[in-house]
């Protein structure tokens, strides 16, 4: 590329990014201080400072001493072992799925499965906030159309594959197929896939099979169903779903995904997975975390950890509905605070505000990390501040957060400004 077009793509670059300045939707990385408590990580069972999870992994390390620290290449070439082989059939066994496929990530793994499962002309109907690598999987895939039906609603999604099947004959007899994109806990809102009743409606409405359901596990694994199985494994409904996700760099504190599905569908993505064949694979001390965090889901350790999270959701749900039914008739109007009635089922809680910036710094003052989420990770008007309670987080440490949220929502009665409330 010749040098007198840089200056060009740098300006054009600059004015990108001065746009995003301009409206606050700027993205930039940070680091937490020390000293704060963290109410933002994925780490929802605190396994990364867990002792139990630190000596595991220290066990397994020393149980082969003699490891490399690279991996040498891809799976094909020369960065697969048995190792990594009797770790992926453990982890399917584990999840009562008949083959597992370790991969460098959650992103990659949607990327892979997305782009190369559907054959031309297939069809793939998703959630409308299904993950950004699923759309990067689905803009890459031979698939004739994307359909989205409106979030985790049942009534939409079957008007949309009712409609699909109404327009397409081949859809109809059964000759081409019908991928259904979900995930288990969506990361933004933490609400629950409604899959039991999605599951039905292909059933019954594709007769032939021709539907497959695929869902992504990120956020569930370690957390729902028994020892953290995940949602599939909650619902019993291991051999109606195609393909799920399990991801090991949220609940479980490691790094990595695996791909649960059948044996065929584990030969095809190693065949034709262009994101997990052409990438160095993950590296032994990479492979033994993951082993050490497993070795805590199948030996009971994280069960307490659930339960002591559980109390948690229940605590900080009670405290902020508490709150909001003490916010004025005005107050709510200017949706100062708005909780949802029902209980989350998860750990993460969208906290509604119409000034997610300013609580989340009020938060972050007060030394409680949360973050506040914006466009483009969300859509227009559905801004909020993203709370992630942990198990290694304290009663106290919950009310505390709870506390500083109060007195920031009682600030809120004076004028506003550019239609943010004033502190």
């Amino acid at each position: 590329m010749s040098n007198s077009n840089q200056p060009r793509l740098e300006a054009a670059m600059n004015a990108a990014l001065n746009k995003r300045r301009s409206n606050s939707t700027l993205r930039q990385h940070t680091s937490n201080p020390t000293t704060s408590v963290n109410f933002s990580s994925n780490d929802f069972l605190s396994l990364s400072s867990l002792p139990d999870l630190r000596n595991a992994f220290i066990d397994e390390l020393a149980r082969h001493p003699n490891f490399t620290l690279g991996s040498g290449g891809s799976r094909l070439l020369d960065g697969n072992s048995t190792y990594a082989e009797d770790l992926e059939t453990s982890i399917a066994a584990f999840h009562n799925a008949p083959a597992g496929l370790l991969c460098n990530s959650g992103f990659d793994a949607n990327v892979g499965i997305f782009s190369c499962l559907p054959q031309p002309g297939d069809i793939i109907i998703y959630d409308e906030y299904i993950h950004a690598s699923v759309h990067d999987g689905m803009r890459a895939s031979r698939a004739s159309k994307l359909l989205p039906f409106a979030h985790n609603n049942v009534d939409s999604f079957t008007a949309v594959l009712q409609s699909t099947i109404s327009s397409d004959p081949l859809v109809r007899n059964g000759s081409r197929d019908v991928f259904i994109a979900l995930e288990a806990i969506y990361s933004m809102d933490g609400d629950i896939c409604p899959l039991a009743s999605i599951e039905a409606a292909v059933t019954s409405l594709l007769p032939h099979g021709n539907g497959h359901l695929i869902l992504d596990e990120a956020h569930s694994t370690g957390f729902l169903g028994p020892q953290g199985r995940g949602l599939v494994s909650s619902l019993h409904l291991e051999s109606r779903v195609l393909v799920r996700l399990h991801t090991f760099g949220k609940a479980l504190s490691s790094t990595g995904a695996v791909i649960l599905c059948s044996d065929t569908v584990k030969q095809y993505l190693i065949n034709y997975a262009r994101p997990l064949i052409y990438t160095t694979f993950m590296t032994f001390p990479n492979l033994a975390s993951i082993k050490a965090s497993y070795s805590l889901l199948m030996d009971g350790t994280t069960d307490v950890l659930s339960r002591r999270l559980e109390g948690h959701i229940r605590l900080f749900h009670a405290l902020l509905l508490e709150l909001q039914a003490t916010l004025t008739a005005e107050a709510r109007e200017r949706k100062v605070l708005k909780i949802a009635d029902e209980c989350p089922l998860s750990p993460i809680f969208s906290v509604e505000t119409n000034a997610p910036r300013v609580l989340a710094k009020w938060c972050q003052d007060g030394g409680f990390i949360v973050r506040p989420i914006m466009p483009p990770t969300v859509p227009v008007g559905a801004e909020r501040v993203r709370v992630c309670l942990h198990a290694g987080n304290t009663e106290q440490e919950v009310r505390a957060l709870a506390a500083r949220i109060g007195e920031w929502c009682l600030a809120q009665t004076g004028p506003t400004v550019s239609g943010q409330p004033k502190l």
